[in-house]
């Protein structure tokens, strides 16, 4: 009897061992069937993520918004106690967000992320205690379902990928602030509920050759300012690299060259709001972008993302309780009547000095073009301490007013203020208020189009102090708020990616009504005789500016501007500022 008790013991423990080892190969992902040489399919990860869903307790899958292709993002999340109130987890645990398959040709963290959360529900890596991992498994779903193998033409690998245009043809990684897409509508309402204090953009490099598998992308630290800038740049860069290095992952910056060697030094990346991590860093998360190498295998590409997440889930595991705490004190670096940056320019008076592994350059005759070209050679590694530039200073900035005053009219501006959970209030009654009002001096336009737009640049202002008649239902949105560098950035015309520059008030750069020349010319001419000061100002632009002087509408026109029968609008910019001393 003994015996046989023994030995059914025995069968039972076997066939335990044997299931819990079947249920771990039960989710091979066809990257590994595929013996790592291609990507998933949108249906396949989809499908993969479901079942790990219902297999495990500690994964969750929810379907959120749509997207430009008609489907649905999703958002999985690994939370070891199956507890997935995002509200209630961020009061005591560090909360990651890992964005996959924005441009689906550069498809390693869709593959890697896969690999990443079956090891963490069936626990075949350590399972993070105080860390909530969640992931948008693939971002641009009309990319990713437009596959092709041939669009990537400088990758080595996979086999088949998605295109980086969505289902309308737009660059997602362009669109975070002007959210023309779908796609970014449902990333707002996920980066809002989820609330992440570290965020991950998975994508795959193009420009120079070189030794590494991995670049990294971390928000500018400057840009991201005060001590969360400083714990970027002085301590979680450092103990990434030296984690990595401890597991034989070598990284280096961002390679930003192009048609150039990168020996002679580069500059780093300066993600402006259009870009995720510029979009994620106005609620001061921590945004990076991992950049593996076009020319690496697939599989190392793969591999070395998997091992960055890995040795990032473990960094705020550590500093979780430090990282959350930069966050929630950030907000109030921000006051009414400081002065916020809304340009940048690089500061050539700092460098850091890196260790660079790359490849000897040379400069070779075309045998397509018989003109000179860049030459890697790989038989040749070279290693040299290169010039990174990686500061930055501000080459303007505004004084933060206590509000912002908008028609209810801009009702394209009101949309993204509200995906974008930015608190205001609405005025009850037509009244007056004192404001500050700024008038389009002068502005750029880019020649050729440019993610749907025909983006406005080097965009300056005059302002005055004066009072301005609003309506009942204009919104007041004061700056006091989570949302205070969104709105700044949007909202200030000269800040790169304002709404303003992004083309949202075109109308106010077109005149709507002019003159005939032969009926103002007595106007004109009444108006210099009775203003001696107009007339002696006409009468010097006339002597500084023989362009002028030659143009008999130029001066008309001139004189037609600086009369009360020339708009208002025109040039007005329409949103005003409530200062504080109001």
């Amino acid at each position: 009897m003994r015996i046989i008790q023994l030995s059914l013991l025995l069968v039972l423990l076997i066939s335990c061992k044997k299931k819990i080892n079947q249920t771990k190969a039960d989710f091979p992902t066809p990257f590994e069937i595929s013996n790592k040489t291609e990507t998933a399919t949108y249906e396949q990860v989809v499908e993969f993520y479901l079942e790990l869903s219902k297999e495990f307790s500690s994964i969750n899958l929810q379907t959120i918004g749509t997207t430009d292709s008609g489907k649905p993002l999703h958002l999985v999340t690994f939370s070891a106690q199956g507890d997935f109130d995002f509200k209630k987890l961020s009061e005591d645990h560090t909360l990651i967000l890992i964005n996959n398959g924005i441009h689906p040709g550069e498809s390693d963290g869709i593959d890697a992320t896969m690999l990443l959360f079956r090891d963490l529900a069936t626990k075949k890596i350590k399972t993070p205690t105080h860390t909530i991992i969640s992931t948008i498994p693939i971002y641009n779903i009309g990319g990713s379902l437009n596959r092709n193998s041939t669009s990537r033409a400088n990758q080595n690998g996979p086999k088949e990928y998605g295109f980086r245009g969505n289902a309308k043809n737009y660059d997602l990684n362009r669109d975070f602030i002007k959210t023309d897409t779908k796609n970014a509508e449902t990333f707002a309402q996920i980066f809002h509920l989820v609330n992440p204090d570290v965020f991950i953009d998975n994508h795959v490099s193009n420009g120079a050759d070189y030794q590494y598998t991995l670049t990294h992308l971390f928000t500018q630290h400057n840009k991201l300012g005060g001590k969360l800038g400083e714990y970027v740049h002085n301590r979680l860069m450092p103990q990434l690299k030296d984690s990595l290095l401890k597991s034989d992952w070598e990284i280096t910056p961002y390679v930003n060259v192009f048609n150039k060697p990168p020996e002679l030094g580069f500059q780093q990346f300066m993600d402006h709001p259009r870009y995720s991590s510029g979009y994620t860093t106005l609620w001061n998360t921590l945004g990076m972008m991992v950049e593996t190498h076009m020319l690496k295998p697939y599989n190392k590409r793969v591999e070395g993302t998997y091992e960055l997440m890995l040795k990032m889930i473990s960094i705020s595991e550590k500093d979780g309780s430090e990282i959350r705490s930069l966050r929630d004190n950030s907000p109030n670096s921000f006051k009414v009547d400081d002065y916020y940056p809304i340009a940048w320019q690089l500061d050539t008076t700092k460098v850091s000095k890196i260790v660079f592994k790359g490849y000897k350059a040379d400069t070779i005759i075309s045998k397509v073009t018989g003109l000179p070209r860049l030459k890697f050679n790989r038989d040749m590694p070279i290693e040299n301490e290169v010039e990174y530039q990686d500061y930055f200073k501000a080459s303007d900035s505004v004084k933060i007013p206590k509000a912002y005053v908008i028609g209810k009219q801009w009702q394209n501006v009101i949309k993204r203020l509200d995906l974008n959970h930015i608190t205001y209030s609405t005025i009850k009654n037509d009244t007056i208020i004192k404001v500050e009002t700024y008038r389009i001096a002068d502005y750029k336009t880019v020649s050729a189009p440019y993610e749907g737009h025909y983006l406005h640049y080097n965009t300056t202002i005059s302002s005055i102090e004066t009072s301005v008649s609003f309506h009942s239902g204009d919104l007041v949105i004061p700056t006091n708020q989570p949302g205070v560098r969104y709105i700044l950035e949007t909202l200030e015309p000269a800040a790169a990616d304002s709404f303003f520059n992004w083309n949202f008030f075109d109308t106010i750069l077109q005149q709507k009504e002019g003159f005939s020349p032969y009926v103002f010319e007595d106007t004109a001419l009444l108006m210099l005789e009775n203003d001696s000061v107009l007339n002696n100002t006409f009468l010097n632009k006339k002597k500084l500016d023989a362009n002028f002087n030659s143009n008999w509408y130029l001066q008309l026109d001139w004189l037609f501007k600086q009369s009360n029968l020339y708009e208002k609008a025109h040039l007005q910019y329409p949103i005003y500022r409530i200062i504080n001393s109001n």
